[in-house]
């Protein structure tokens, strides 16, 4: 018996590995930051980790260093791409900022009872420093899709997805995989290793 046949819902989200993920008409088409990099929002980030790093905000230091200006911290790649948020609703769209008008493998598999969600791990490769004005878009593509695993949480699927963000002149300024386990809370093991 193929894995398909035993298993009809991972052979269901074949359909999205290895390719990119956004809507029907244009799922390719990448996303344009809301804004471009900015003192404001990197002085937010300064403050709410901390990080009083001169070339991030200190003009004087940071024109005598070798990027000729303030550069935005390196964590902050994925900040700039964020939506914001509605907040009305976020609880039942699973903490996402925004209404998903297509289908991702995320959705297919809250579809299918897998509504529980865990970020498990996220690995970012930085390309070059950004600078305030650098204007990013971002391209998601699925990585892969695990078979069904049997976790502490309940059976489930781990989906891992690329994500590759370049300028305004379409130069490769970094990339993050991000993984999620989508798990069904309801074969979550007892005690004596049944679901309860």
């Amino acid at each position: 018996m193929s894995a398909s046949e035993s298993d009809p819902v991972r052979a269901s989200l074949e359909r999205f590995v290895g390719k990119p993920f956004g809507p029907p008409d244009d799922p390719g088409d990448p996303v344009l930051a809301p804004e471009a990099v900015n003192g404001p929002m990197i002085r937010h980030w300064i403050d709410a980790f901390d990080d009083r790093n001169p070339l991030y905000e200190d003009e004087a230091v940071a024109a005598a260093g070798r990027f000729g200006g303030t550069v935005a911290p390196p964590a902050m790649l994925q900040t700039w791409i964020m939506p914001r948020p509605q907040i009305e609703g976020i609880e039942e769209r699973g903490g996402a900022p925004t209404e998903t008008e297509f289908e991702t493998p995320i959705s297919a598999l809250d579809a299918a009872g897998y509504v529980g969600a865990l970020a498990t791990n996220s690995e970012l490769e930085f390309h070059r420093y950004l600078k305030p004005g650098d204007h990013l878009r971002s391209l998601n593509v699925i990585e892969s899709i695990s078979e069904q695993k049997t976790t502490g949480l309940g059976k489930g699927y781990f989906v891992t997805w690329v994500t590759t963000y370049t300028d305004q002149n379409d130069e490769v300024v970094g990339r993050q995989l991000f993984r999620v386990l989508k798990f069904d809370p309801s074969t979550i093991p007892g005690p004596g290793g049944d679901a309860k």
